[in-house]
């Protein structure tokens, strides 16, 4: 596996750990910026909404850059968000912070994967995704508990220079550990190459199992702190030890659908779906049962946010390994994010705790329902096909294929 794959999980950890870091912090923020507890809550949903629409348009004008500039570029837009935002003192302020963080946040995804996926050989790709995004894992793990220790012993503030700090550490890594990495042709010629693999309207399906993938996971995981409360049993003092706990399942997960990604991609994810459809009807129909809950969290962070190696293996095999597919790929588990959190707090107003657990074995059923066209597929088939064999990223192959050998329609 080449260096440079763990240097861009370094990079990942630190955009994950500032996108949490707000969750951490909700009550010395609100004190801080003269605001209230929701109002700090909807800048989570800024992070996120800029990630979804914003990311795709930054890294449609960061083409016309080599991979590495690019990186090194979206480095220091969210090293000055995270400035922003520690030295913030209003809301509006931090809001616009918040937003400048979420889309360079999510062009990094989109980018960082792309040049994954050109350092590796096709057959690894896969594992090699995993191990990037363990960087994700890892940052729901350790970087938000160290945001958060941070904050609430040094001030909030002092969590955004912690990060700003981290931002710097991993901005020096990838200049020296990321090799320089061509951009073949004009950018106009590379932006529509890219482009012309969205009127293919299989890649919009495999999108869509992404969203709902991630969303049927988070539509549980945005409320597991009041359902292990307030009807499993369990104190304030014990839910930070289950997250880690949840926290350590998804790098397990993450770890074990990374080796198997790049042969079983899709019977990985139905595997994952049908596995989380298992553990969120039992969660919801046992979540008073406080040992037989803390398990069945753990389970679903084996086999939900863990699919994402799986998951982008399949859109850069639908569509091509290019960093306009893979933002928009990000942007598309962005919206799952939204969905499952937005319409899980609904579910819990109108239906109770239990509900959103419901609605995430709903989610992923529906999931399940999206690969069926593939799993019908003759048992024959090889994986690695998928239809649209593994390509070769436009931006760094010296010689990429020939159509007549892609398999693409």
């Amino acid at each position: 596996m080449p260096r440079a794959v763990y240097v861009l999980a370094v990079g990942i950890f630190a955009m994950v750990t500032s996108e949490f870091v707000v969750a951490g912090l909700m009550p010395q923020m609100a004190a801080g910026l003269n605001s209230t507890v929701p109002q700090i809550g909807y800048l989570i949903t800024a992070f996120a909404v800029a990630m979804a629409v914003g990311g795709p348009f930054l890294t449609i004008a960061l083409m016309k850059l080599r991979p590495k500039q690019a990186l090194l570029i979206l480095f220091a837009v969210f090293l000055v968000g995270n400035a922003l935002a520690a030295t913030a003192g209003s809301y509006g302020v931090m809001l616009t912070a918040r937003i400048i963080t979420g889309i360079a946040s999510q062009a990094f995804f989109g980018i960082a994967i792309s040049v994954c996926s050109s350092i590796t050989r096709a057959e690894i790709r896969g594992r090699a995704i995993g191990v990037v995004m363990n960087g994700l894992m890892l940052g729901t793990l350790l970087g938000l508990p160290m945001a958060t220790f941070i904050g609430g012993n040094l001030g909030w503030r002092a969590a955004f220079w912690a990060i700003s700090a981290l931002t710097v550490i991993a901005a020096a890594a990838t200049f020296l550990g990321i090799p320089p990495l061509d951009r073949p042709g004009s950018a106009a010629s590379t932006f529509r190459e890219e482009i012309q693999v969205f009127r293919r309207p299989r890649l919009w399906l495999v999108l869509t199992t992404s969203t709902l993938i991630i969303g049927a996971t988070f539509s549980a995981f945005s409320y597991f702190n009041p359902i292990l409360t307030e009807v499993s049993g369990f104190s304030e003092q014990s839910v930070p030890a289950l997250l880690i706990a949840y926290g350590a399942a998804t790098v397990i997960g993450n770890t074990v659908v990374g080796r198997l990604a790049d042969r079983w991609t899709v019977a990985v994810q139905a595997t994952g779906l049908a596995l989380n459809i298992a553990f969120l009807t039992l969660f919801a129909l046992l979540a008073h049962v406080g040992a037989t809950a803390a398990l069945l969290m753990m389970g679903i962070g084996l086999v939900g946010v863990t699919m994402n190696p799986a998951m982008a293996t399949r859109v850069q095999r639908t569509g091509n390994p290019g960093p306009l597919v893979n933002t928009v790929h990000s942007s598309f588990i962005t919206l799952g994010i939204i969905i499952g959190s937005s319409a899980g707090g609904f579910f819990v107003d109108t239906f109770g705790l239990r509900s959103p657990l419901w609605l995430g074995a709903a989610l992923a059923v529906l999931g399940l329902l999206s690969l069926l066209p593939e799993l019908r597929r003759a048992p024959g088939t090889p994986p690695t096909a998928d239809n649209h064999p593994p390509s070769t990223s436009p931006r760094t192959d010296t010689h990429p294929p020939t159509p007549a050998k892609t398999g693409r329609s």
